[in-house]
C-alpha cells in the first residue's frame, strides 16, 4: 500500500500573515500530486509542514508502507540549495565562487556525493548512470561554490532521488535546469512512481511527469482541487504603468562596444571552462545567451561584470577600455545592472526591500548608508512602479518570490545603467509573473540600454532580443544576428 498523508486543521502563520488556515486535506494511496498556485500562497509552507521541517498547529499523519523496500520517510528538496564550507559556514560572498584558492574551502562534487553515500548507507555505483544522464559527470572535481544554479539543482535532485524515500516532496524541481535535464528528470520521476514512490511537486510548470494524476492549488489558506494545470489560478495581469522619467534617459556612452572578448581561455587546473571564446557586444544590442547547464555561461558573464580574477591579462575590452588598464572593479560595476540566481542566494538576509534598492547605488550586497535626496526619490518612484511601497520595510527574503525578483530588478536599474545582465531572472516565476517581468525589461530596453539575457524557457523571454550566442562545453556553438525566433 503506497503512502497516505492526512492533514487535519493545519494552521501556519508568520508575524504579518496567516498562510494556511485550518487546512484539511488527504493524499490517498497512489496519488502523484502537483501543488500549484500564486506566489506566496503557501505552497512551500505546506510541503515543509508535511515533511516535518516547519511547525504549525494541527495534525499531520503519514502512513508509510511497512512492506516497501524504500526508506520510510518523507524527503523535502528545497527550491534553492544551501551548502557549507569545510568549517560548516554558509556565509559566502558572491564573487568567491570565481576565486580559486578560496573555492578549496568547500567540498568537490565527488567528495560531497561520496560523503553523502557513506552517511546514508548508499552505493555510489547506483547513481553513476543518473549522473551521466544529467550531464553531470564533467563537474565531479569542481568545488561546490563553483557550480552554477542549474548544477546545484542537479546535485540536490541526485541526492534526494538516490535515497528513494517513500514520499518525495520537491519544491520547484525544474529551477535552473536546461531542456534536456528537465526531460531526464521527468523520466526519472516516472520510473520512481512506477516503482511505488509517492511524490508531491511544487510547480507551476506545464511540462510535468506523466505519472502526475492530481492537481491542487492553494488559495486564501485553503486547498482547491483542479482538473489540470490550465485551471490553476494566475496572478492578475500587469496593469501597465509609466516608467519613471529617470529610466527614460538614454545612458551616456562614449564608446561603441559594451564588451569585446577575443580568444578567451579560462582554466582551472586541467579543466577548461572557456575555450577560444570571442564575442562582441555593441552598445544598444539585445543578446540572448544560452547553453546547457555547465556550458560556461556564468563564467563568461563573470568576465563581463568584473567578478572573475582571471580576466586580467586576457584580451577583454569593457566599455571601451582594456581590462587591467587602470580601471577598478567598481568602475565596471557602476555601468552594469545585474540579476543572477547566485546573487539572490547570497544576498543579505537582513536586507529590507528599501535596503535592497539602496544597495544598487553602491553595487554592494552588504550595508552602506547615506542615501542622497535624488537617490531616495528614485527609490520611491521604483517602489511605486513595482507595487513594492507597502513592503519597503519588510525583509526581502520574506516576500513571495515574484516580488523578490521585482525588487532585485528594481535594484539592478536604480542607477539607470547602460548594460543590463539578467541571468535566468524568471527562475521560479509562473507564466504571468515571467510575462510581467519581461514586459518591464522590454520597456526599459526602448531607451538605449544594452541587454544580455540568460534564459532556458521558450515562454519566459522578452521580445526585444535580437541576437543569440550559444555555448556548449565552454565553446561558442553558434552566434546568430537579427534572430526572429530566438529559440
Amino acid at each position: 500500500m503506497p503512502v497516505r498523508v492526512q492533514v487535519k486543521d493545519l494552521h501556519v502563520s508568520y508575524p504579518d500573515q496567516v498562510v494556511l488556515e485550518q487546512l484539511n486535506w488527504e493524499m490517498a494511496a497512489g496519488d502523484q500530486v502537483v501543488i500549484a498556485g500564486r506566489s506566496g500562497s503557501g505552497k512551500t509552507s505546506l510541503a515543509k509542514a508535511i515533511a516535518g521541517i516547519l511547525q504549525g498547529t494541527g495534525q499531520i499523519d503519514i502512513t508509510f508502507d511497512p512492506s516497501s523496500s524504500f526508506v520510510r520517510k518523507a524527503i523535502y528538496i528545497s527550491n534553492w540549495y544551501q551548502f557549507t564550507n569545510l568549517e560548516g559556514d554558509r556565509n559566502f560572498y558572491y564573487q568567491q565562487r570565481y576565486n580559486r584558492h578560496q573555492g578549496h574551502d568547500t567540498w568537490t562534487v565527488k567528495a560531497e556525493l561520496l560523503h553523502f553515500a557513506q552517511k546514508e548507507g548508499l552505493d555510489f555505483a547506483d547513481i553513476e548512470q543518473r549522473i551521466q544522464d544529467f550531464g553531470f559527470e564533467n563537474v565531479q572535481e569542481s568545488q561546490l561554490i563553483e557550480l552554477s544554479s542549474g548544477e546545484h539543482k542537479k546535485l540536490q535532485l541526485i541526492k534526494g532521488l538516490w535515497q528513494k524515500p517513500q514520499l518525495l516532496l520537491i519544491d520547484e524541481p525544474y529551477t535552473g535546469l536546461d531542456k534536456n535535464s528537465r526531460q531526464v528528470l521527468n523520466q526519472w520521476l516516472d520510473e520512481l512512481a512506477a516503482e511505488g514512490i509517492s511524490m508531491m511537486l511544487i510547480s507551476n510548470d506545464q511540462q510535468l511527469p506523466k505519472c502526475i494524476n492530481r492537481y491542487i492549488q492553494l488559495h486564501d489558506g485553503q486547498i482547491e482541487e483542479v482538473s489540470s494545470m490550465e485551471a490553476i489560478r494566475q496572478d492578475a495581469k500587469r496593469v501597465k504603468k509609466e516608467l519613471p522619467a529617470f529610466l527614460k534617459e538614454k545612458p551616456e556612452t562614449s564608446y561603441s562596444h559594451v564588451a569585446e572578448l577575443k580568444h578567451i581561455y579560462i582554466r582551472y587546473g586541467e579543466k577548461e571552462v572557456l575555450k577560444d571564446v570571442s564575442w562582441s557586444v555593441k552598445v544598444g544590442e539585445k543578446w540572448l545567451l544560452q547553453g546547457p547547464n555547465g556550458s560556461g555561461k556564468s563564467t563568461l558573464l563573470s568576465l563581463i561584470n568584473g567578478d572573475h580574477p582571471q580576466s586580467y591579462g586576457l584580451d577583454i575590452h569593457l566599455f571601451g577600455q582594456a581590462r587591467g588598464s587602470g580601471e577598478s572593479i567598481w568602475d565596471i560595476k557602476e555601468k552594469i545592472g545585474m540579476i543572477s540566481p547566485e546573487m539572490h542566494w547570497y544576498f543579505d538576509q537582513q536586507a529590507t526591500v528599501w535596503h535592497t534598492l539602496a544597495s544598487g547605488f553602491y553595487d554592494s550586497i552588504g550595508w552602506f548608508i547615506d542615501v542622497k535626496f535624488q537617490e531616495k526619490k528614485q527609490m520611491e518612484e521604483l517602489m511605486a512602479f513595482f507595487d513594492l511601497t507597502e513592503h519597503k520595510d519588510q525583509l526581502l527574503h520574506t516576500l513571495p518570490l515574484g516580488k523578490q525578483r521585482l525588487a532585485m530588478l528594481a535594484r539592478s536599474i536604480i542607477k539607470n545603467p547602460p548594460l543590463l545582465v539578467l541571468d535566468e531572472p524568471c527562475q521560479g516565476l509562473d507564466t504571468v509573473q515571467a510575462s510581467y517581468f519581461n514586459d518591464v525589461v522590454d520597456e526599459l530596453c526602448q531607451y538605449g540600454k544594452t541587454l544580455i539575457y540568460v534564459g532556458h524557457y521558450e515562454s519566459q523571454l522578452p521580445s526585444c532580443l535580437e541576437h543569440k550566442i550559444v555555448l556548449e562545453r565552454g565553446e561558442v556553438l553558434a552566434i546568430e544576428h537579427k534572430v526572429e525566433n530566438v529559440l
